[in-house]
């Protein structure tokens, strides 16, 4: 079992530049991918995200892969021609407009880096292999914490998959007194009526057979015992199982209701409550799981 947050970094050496890739992940009920490239990289987009799709299946996953430095030999990349055409193309554009044009000199060296950094910028399908490393290096660091991650919910849902099994064998116990219970209460309630009839009068005996079967938890409590075991048998799988268990969990939601729409009996009541409040606690833990 994986949790679906996570964070890996990785670095490289890029000639004279330095490479950094940052990888972390939110919630989400599908997988979505949001990747930064340095400007003119698109071309790694493609084999970056395939590398992500090898170790992730769901949750929003940011990918950020920058550059850092300046390269050796820069203030002879300087290109005067091209930054005197984006000179002229500034001032050409701001009288087309009626303004002023004097550029200052953080102006003028914003221009001049930008053509330095555009002239030095490394290929990218040359710098591809150093690329998908250092982004496979900080995927196994990310998915490293999502497998920690994975295995402290794992225990914090054991105790809590127990919690659940208690309080099933409670409505298991207490189930088939129920009829038997109602018979009592119904004998009562004709008593205090003056109503005197026999228990084993006809009339009665019919009463207390329909109570029992509108009552009769047996069903739902055979399908909730085999989605609590099937439940527990997926957060020992590795692989994706986020989808998978919140579909059992809403199973076993839907048998919980029944039991307690089924069962008019104070005890399995309580049962049936305690049962939906750790179900509550167990969906929103799942809500991290992949």
């Amino acid at each position: 079992m994986k949790s679906m947050t996570g964070y890996g970094r990785a670095t490289a050496a890029l000639g004279s530049f330095t490479l950094t890739v940052q990888v972390s992940s939110v919630n989400r009920k599908t997988l979505d991918l949001a990747l930064k490239l340095p400007s003119g990289w698109d071309a790694l987009e493609a084999a970056i995200n395939e590398l992500v799709r090898k170790v992730a299946h769901r949750g929003r996953i940011s990918i950020n892969v920058e550059l850092t430095g300046v390269g050796r030999g820069s203030e002879l990349a300087w290109d005067e021609a091209a930054v005197g055409n984006a000179l002229d193309r500034l001032a050409q554009l701001a009288r087309a407009r009626g303004l002023a044009f004097a550029p200052t000199p953080e102006l003028i060296w914003s221009v001049v880096n930008s053509q330095r950094q555009s002239a030095e910028m490394p290929d990218p399908l040359e710098s591809a292999p150093v690329v998908t490393a250092a982004v496979g290096e900080a995927l196994r660091a990310f998915a490293a914490m999502r497998a920690r991650e994975g295995e402290a919910l794992l225990i914090d849902f054991l105790p809590r998959l127990e919690t659940l099994r208690r309080q099933i064998e409670v409505i298991t116990g207490r189930a088939p007194l129920v009829p038997a219970a109602y018979r009592e209460q119904l004998l009562q309630r004709l008593r205090q009526a003056d109503l005197q009839l026999d228990v084993a009068d006809e009339r009665v005996l019919r009463e207390v057979a329909l109570f029992a079967d509108r009552c009769d938890v047996t069903e739902e409590l055979t399908r909730l015992r085999s989605h609590l075991e099937q439940f527990a048998a997926l957060l020992r799988t590795e692989q994706e199982i986020g989808r998978k268990a919140e579909f059992i969990l809403q199973e076993i939601g839907r048998e919980v209701n029944t039991i307690g729409s089924k069962a008019n009996d104070l005890a399995i009541a309580r049962a049936v409550i305690e049962l939906k409040n750790e179900l509550e606690r167990i969906r929103e833990q799942m809500a991290n799981v992949e």
